[in-house]
């Protein structure tokens, strides 16, 4: 039995398009890691200066709510971090 050709099909090229590229101009964004770091940093600070001084530093009027301090701090560079690109 003979063998069939085997058909080619062409590669499918789709025409050029008219449209022009447009230029995305990115913001420069290389303030959000030094600000996200410092808020980690000072969080973290806060909080070990609040067990450290057995309570009395930063704020003794706020007295637990040091903690929450430190921690909003730190959640605050979470959301700095949130800029990065």
């Amino acid at each position: 039995m003979p063998k069939s050709r085997i058909r080619k099909k062409a590669d499918y090229t789709p025409p050029p398009s008219k449209k022009k590229a447009t230029n995305i101009k990115l913001t420069s964004r290389s303030w959000v890691a030094p600000v996200m770091l410092a808020m980690f940093l000072i969080g973290l600070a806060w909080i070990v200066v609040f067990y450290v001084t057995d309570t009395r530093l930063p704020i003794e009027a706020f007295g637990n709510w040091n903690i929450v301090v430190g921690f909003g701090f730190i959640a605050a560079g979470f959301g700095v971090s949130t800029q990065w690109k």
